[in-house]
């Protein structure tokens, strides 16, 4: 009788493992969203476009037909980015512009030149994001996780909701997380200058991601503009770089145990596309959906008055009036 080596049944045994580990990974990950969905003659902006989920839901505008604009705090590898899209999708319609969301300024020029150069935008994303960097803060003196993840984007949005309106229907989709539960805002210590804490700080600023949509989409109420807060889950990103785990050996341990729970980034991507584009959606304000469906957030990111405190704090802090006259002023000249 034949009797199978020791190293050929290892071999075989580990094979066969890691081909069901990478079988789980795929169903856990979950479908694609609908490929036959176009979105021609929509003109879109992402932010973080140049790695990670942003670079993906790019990537696949583009293939679907959409004038694309990523806006990227490094040109250079946005560049290199935005070549690699264009020569697969075969969509020249994709552009690259510096956008610095720690910088009030950086995101005022760009703002200024895109509306200088588009007469419409029928979607912007809210994508670029940082995870538990070192303690700092922006170009403005905002805490950094809060300045770029939700002041940044704030400013963003409201000096574009003019061009949003008049292309309705048209959409705001805002990139969040599940961190947002463990979130909650530090009103007396908004900057958490007094007593830091990296991952408190990106809870914080992922739970004003979700006041800010529910604010945003009860303000735009019949305007034709929708408004849409994602989760797109545990998805394998360079987002969690600056996190202390990720920096010690630890991470050869742990890494292996999340890796079939985490997702590609191609399909992360894919629930910033079925927000941007499924018709169902098109009437959303400020609804919350996790892996492309309807979810409930936390009790605190439902909290109208809290909502609306922030986002009379975000008004003043980002100066949002001052950059409005300016990019009228520029305008007029």
């Amino acid at each position: 009788m034949w009797v199978p080596s020791t190293p050929v049944t290892l071999v075989t045994a580990v094979a066969a493992v890691a081909g069901g580990v990478c079988i789980f990974k795929d169903y856990y990950s979950g479908p694609p969203y609908d490929r036959s969905v176009r979105a021609d003659n929509r003109t879109i902006i992402i932010t973080g476009a140049n790695s990670g989920i942003g670079k993906a839901a790019a990537k696949d505008f583009a293939k679907r037909g959409a004038k694309v604009f990523m806006a990227c705090r490094d040109v250079k590898k946005c560049e290199e980015q935005r070549r690699d899209i264009v020569l697969e999708t075969n969509n020249k319609y994709v552009y690259c512009r510096p956008c610095d969301l720690a910088s009030t300024a950086s995101i005022r020029e760009f703002v200024a030149r895109f509306k200088g150069e588009e007469p419409h935008l029928h979607v912007l994303v809210n994508n670029a994001g940082v995870m538990e960097p070192p303690k700092g803060v922006t170009k403005d003196g905002f805490e950094t996780q809060l300045g770029v993840n939700h002041l940044g984007h704030f400013l963003l949005t409201n000096l574009l909701l003019d061009t949003l309106k008049a292309s309705a229907p048209s959409r705001v989709v805002v990139v969040s997380s599940s961190a947002h539960q463990r979130g909650r805002i530090h009103k007396h210590d908004l900057n958490m200058s007094e007593n830091y804490d990296a991952s408190a700080a990106y809870s914080q600023s992922k739970l004003a991601n979700l006041l800010f949509a529910r604010e945003l989409g009860r303000r735009l109420l019949g305007t034709g503009v929708a408004t849409i807060a994602v989760d797109p889950g545990l998805v394998d990103t360079d987002i969690t770089r600056h996190m202390s785990m990720m920096k010690s050996v630890t991470r050869f341990f742990i890494y292996p145990l999340f890796w079939p729970f985490m997702k590609k980034p191609e399909i992360g991507g894919q629930t910033i596309v079925h927000a941007a584009l499924d018709p169902k959606l098109k009437d959303c304000a400020g609804d919350y959906y996790v892996d492309m469906k309807k979810a409930e957030p936390s009790q605190e990111a439902q909290d109208f008055e809290l909502a609306q405190w922030l986002w009379r704090v975000s008004e003043a802090w980002t100066k949002l009036d001052e950059h409005k006259q300016a990019i009228a002023k520029d305008t007029r000249n």
